[in-house]
């Protein structure tokens, strides 16, 4: 990793925070609100996944043992509003089977895996993949490990800090090796990209005002 690469990541966090200030993220009451969240907003907006929470703290099934034994049916419609309800009712269903065997259900147990060991765990569980691991790790356990997403990678690509071959893995090491192993680090550098992507790093790039804008030219290929 390069002494520049470092330095420019590093004052893209310092730009972005003095813009956008903290995240607060990941919005939620406990880590297994942070779990559930992590699974159901999966391809969808989070407006989405808030409308099936609320559904869910209704019916007092913000519990990985009520979730366990609530019927399938009965799940299925409570999520409705994140979308592809079915498939996530299932996924949602895997993770808490697992979490009932391998953990009997009992979250500090979980979190005190080590980390690499739980996040193999983690992403051998039907329906969960690195992004929705990495969350899970990151915001429900405060373990250290940077979550990656597609704004994550428009942006560094856009600043020619990788190549359009980058995938997953490297850009995930490409912030672990440049940053001190600190989750309040990482939490809130996340939370500043998808901001950041949001308001301005879309498909169509809005650089106008953006905190980064002034990265534009000083980041070599």
């Amino acid at each position: 990793m390069s002494t520049r690469t470092t330095d420019t990541l590093r004052a893209f966090y310092e730009a972005m925070l003095a813009a956008w200030g903290p995240q607060h993220w990941w919005p939620a009451e406990t880590p297994t609100e942070v779990i559930v969240g992590a699974i159901l907003t999966q391809n969808t907006a989070w407006r989405n996944v808030e409308r099936a929470i609320v559904n869910l703290k209704r019916a007092g099934a913000l519990d990985c043992r009520r979730l366990g034994d609530m019927p399938l049916d009965q799940l299925t419609e409570l999520i409705r509003p994140a979308g592809t309800y079915r498939v996530k009712a299932r996924r949602l269903r895997s993770f808490v089977d697992w979490f009932r065997q391998c953990y009997d259900a009992d979250i500090e147990r979980m979190f005190a895996t080590p980390v690499d060991t739980l996040r193999e765990q983690l992403l051998g569980i039907h329906g969960i993949g690195r992004e929705t691991a990495d969350s899970i790790l990151l915001y429900a356990g405060g373990l250290a490990t940077f979550v990656v997403d597609a704004y994550t990678a428009r942006i560094l690509y856009r600043h020619r800090l990788i190549d359009d071959s980058a995938d997953y893995d490297e850009i995930k090491e490409l912030f672990e090796s440049s940053l001190p192993a600190d989750p309040g680090l990482f939490n809130e550098y996340h939370a500043l990209l998808v901001r950041t992507g949001k308001q301005h790093c879309r498909p169509r790039a809005r650089c106008s005002g953006c905190p980064l804008e002034p990265f534009e030219h000083e980041v070599s290929p």
